[in-house]
């Protein structure tokens, strides 16, 4: 950090001012962005704590790729709570339930009437 200074010196002054480092031991850091995702391969990851407050240093080979559109997975994720919440509802099978949702087109309230 400062030319000339023992790290092991570095190390007392850092504690000395409430800031402690650690060494994590990662494989990839993905870091998820609206409309791409940027990963670190190979990365050193270093976790500081300063005052309360956490933070990262995180340095490697850096790539970037373009996200992949979640809205299918998350409206897959939503058809199956609402599958789960007409069970937990009215008591039926899955099946019934699938079969309640696709005839209200998605409707849950609708669903839950229907089999009520």
């Amino acid at each position: 950090m400062f030319p000339g200074l023992d790290p092991k010196k570095m190390n007392a002054v850092m504690k000395q001012m409430g800031i402690a480092q650690e060494e994590i031991d990662a494989k990839r850091v993905i870091i998820e962005c609206a409309n791409k995702n940027i990963i670190i391969s190979d990365p050193s990851v270093t976790k500081i704590k300063m005052q309360g407050q956490i933070s990262f240093q995180i340095t490697g080979d850096v790539s970037e790729e373009e996200a992949s559109s979640s809205s299918e997975d998350d409206e897959d994720s939503k058809f199956v709570e609402d599958i789960k919440t007409i069970i937990e509802k009215t008591g039926c099978s899955e099946e019934q339930a699938k079969k309640a949702l696709n005839d209200t087109d998605n409707d849950l309230a609708e669903a839950i009437l229907s089999l009520s």
